[in-house]
């Protein structure tokens, strides 16, 4: 399926801050991945996040992956490897990309979710697959290259489109947004050189291709040094 031409512009605020050349070739977008995070020199603790507390609730679009042993193989492999610096895993039913903030639960009631929810249906864009690439990471974590671009960007547009309609703006527009898919959280400030170090075997590793089917609402919050959620709504894409 051929998706929408986006324009991504750079941010220094996002990772990486310049977009790949190509947003449809995996292995374009693995290696400007990668070598931004060659690049790091210090690396932050993903944690420190003003605002978050345990008590913290809000909404967001996500794409899980529940059914999908083969990238949480392919993570737990990568963790096992990552395991003596401490980083903090995900767990295998933790895995996911997220797509934007809807909003803090405590200030969106139910009857607000479902116009959220409702204003998003018809924009749905069709099924898509993706292809997980082992390994890269951010200053705060390390991470798998999703690839391509094309499609989850359409899906991050639509969502966007949806909540606009509705008075709620994304915290990131879609020009600013770099999809990734997070396997382990860096929880202190740290040299990001033997992190890279550990992560640059585990690049031979084969990719996992994944079918994404379906959009989630959930309600997110922090346990320990992990995200959880509750799945408020599925959807069906395309």
């Amino acid at each position: 399926m051929s998706w929408p031409h986006f324009q991504l512009s750079a941010d220094p605020a996002a990772f990486p801050a310049h977009p790949p050349a190509d947003l449809s070739d995996p292995a374009v977008i693995a290696a400007h991945d990668q070598a931004a995070f060659d690049a790091v020199e210090t690396m932050v603790d993903h944690w420190d996040r003003p605002g978050w507390t345990a008590q913290t609730r809000a909404y967001y679009w996500m794409l899980t992956f529940p059914n999908s042993p083969a990238l949480a193989d392919l993570a737990l492999r990568c963790q096992q490897h990552l395991a003596p610096l401490g980083l903090d895993p995900v767990p295998d039913d933790g895995l996911h990309i997220t797509l934007t903030r809807i909003g803090p639960a405590a200030a969106l009631p139910l009857s607000r979710l479902d116009d959220v929810i409702s204003a998003a249906v018809p924009l749905l864009p069709a099924a898509f697959r993706l292809r997980a690439v082992p390994l890269a990471g951010s200053r705060g974590a390390v991470r798998l290259t999703v690839a391509p671009w094309g499609p989850v960007l359409a899906l991050h547009s639509a969502l966007s489109e949806s909540m606009a309609s509705l008075g709620l703006a994304p915290r990131k527009p879609t020009a600013l947004f770099r999809p990734h898919l997070s396997l382990a959280y860096n929880n202190r400030p740290r040299p990001a050189a033997p992190v890279i170090e550990a992560v640059t075997p585990l690049r031979g590793l084969a990719p996992v291709d994944l079918h994404v089917q379906e959009v989630q609402v959930v309600e997110l919050r922090r346990e320990d040094r992990a995200y959880r959620w509750n799945v408020v709504k599925s959807l069906p894409l395309g």
